[in-house]
């Protein structure tokens, strides 16, 4: 029995320890290998949704030497365009459908849709604007302080250009959430902005004797672009929304996107084996422990304003054809709102 469990313990190391940790070697040897399949993802910040993805792309697609998956922590989803541009090693990134907008108009940098590709479109995240209970609508917040949430994060992406699109100027901070929670008790801010996939314990944990509320986001053609509709229900957050009464709000889809590095470069070809692996192994993000959101990604659909990388195309029509046939951009789209 002793042998026999050895034995096993000997197999399942072999499978899953890199050789450069079993074998050692020379200096220049270690540093091939621990360079020549490293792929970096920015991921978001450390509690978010963003993260757990790029934490469980790499459990799923690491395999030792042969392509190693870095999750890298990040402010959120601005900032992760900005470090696939601009920090050296990171080659795919979390981010929204929206980003390509907020770098134009805010950062000036064009071209951006030939530089970037998605992969796949992920899931949803919805925009919850927590406020006051003398808050009712979008229009009372005109002139107030509000917080987008840190620099970089995904509700400083969509939060700006949404009150932009409202023609609604407020007083914009930046602060972390919990800060600015705090704040909002305390009658130094009117509202807090978080773009981020519901449920999340940060608004489910607030009790019903808050004094605070979520304000609905008016739907419009305005947003027809980049977002989706959604809603905010009692079932995810009863302190905050009545039995019956959900709050309407738009929810921005995010994008798995990479660096459009030229064809047959060293970058190229270790992004190329990590969508080839992402496609063959997708069926294993589907099955638990792995996260619920996972299981509403739909491979084929598509991403306005953004093109689809060569390889992740190829992927979808050769490896998984019948994920191919329904390429639609959202279940819950504007145009049948509307």
């Amino acid at each position: 029995m002793g042998s026999l469990g050895l034995g096993w313990v000997g197999a399942a190391r072999a499978q899953t320890v890199p050789k450069s940790l079993e074998e050692g070697g020379t200096d220049a040897a270690m540093k091939a290998r621990k360079n020549n399949w490293t792929v970096g993802v920015a991921g978001g910040q450390l509690s978010g949704t963003y993260m757990t993805f790029a934490n469980e792309l790499a459990e799923v697609l690491d395999d030792g030497d042969n392509l190693r998956v870095l999750p890298i922590a990040t402010y959120g989803a601005a900032s992760n365009l900005d470090d696939l541009l601009y920090l050296r090693n990171v080659d795919v990134a979390v981010t929204q459908a929206d980003v390509f907008e907020y770098f134009r108009t805010q950062r000036k940098i064009s071209n951006l849709e030939h530089r970037v590709n998605y992969v796949i479109r992920l899931p949803v995240s919805e925009m919850h604007v927590l406020a006051r209970s003398d808050i009712r609508s979008i229009e009372d917040l005109r002139g107030k302080k509000v917080s987008f949430g840190p620099a970089g994060s995904a509700s400083s992406l969509t939060g700006t250009i949404v009150f932009q699109r409202l023609g609604v100027q407020v007083e914009q901070v930046l602060y972390d959430n919990p800060t600015a929670l705090q704040k909002l008790k305390t009658g130094e801010l009117a509202a807090l902005v978080r773009v981020i996939g519901k449920p999340i314990d940060f608004f489910a944990k607030i009790p019903a004797d808050s004094g605070l509320h979520f304000v609905p986001i008016p739907i419009s053609k305005a947003f027809a672009d980049y977002y989706t509709v959604g809603e905010l229900t009692s079932k995810e957050y009863p302190g905050l929304v009545p039995a019956g009464q959900p709050v309407d709000t738009i929810a921005a889809p995010a994008v798995l996107a990479v660096f459009n590095w030229s064809k047959g470069s060293d970058r190229y070809r270790r992004i190329e084996r990590f969508v080839e692996r992402l496609f063959t192994k997708w069926d294993q993000f589907r099955e638990p422990p792995r996260h619920p959101k996972w299981r509403d990604v739909n491979l084929a659909a598509t991403v306005p304003g953004w093109s689809r990388w060569a390889v992740a195309e190829e992927m979808l029509r050769r490896i998984r054809p019948k994920d191919a046939v329904d390429p639609q951009v959202a279940s819950s789209d504007f145009s049948a709102f509307l």
